[in-house]
């Protein structure tokens, strides 16, 4: 009999170890939802050409062997 308090005891932990994982999980997704974007959805026409400027000058200057 006592072996089986044990075994209750133990899933009981086991189910409430789950339950914390499970709501530690829902929680960080639903804060991801609460937190704003750092940098705005769309982005001006001048800065993306200034990127994609930008990436491919780095591509040449790595290319050519200094």
């Amino acid at each position: 009999m006592e072996s089986n308090l044990s075994k209750g005891a133990i899933l009981a932990k086991e189910d409430i170890s789950e339950y914390v994982a499970h709501l530690q999980l829902h929680m960080t997704l639903q804060a991801r939802n609460l937190v704003p974007t750092l940098q705005p959805q769309q982005k001006d026409s001048r800065e993306e050409l200034l990127h994609q400027t930008q990436a491919t000058f780095e591509k040449l200057v790595s290319r050519q062997g200094l």
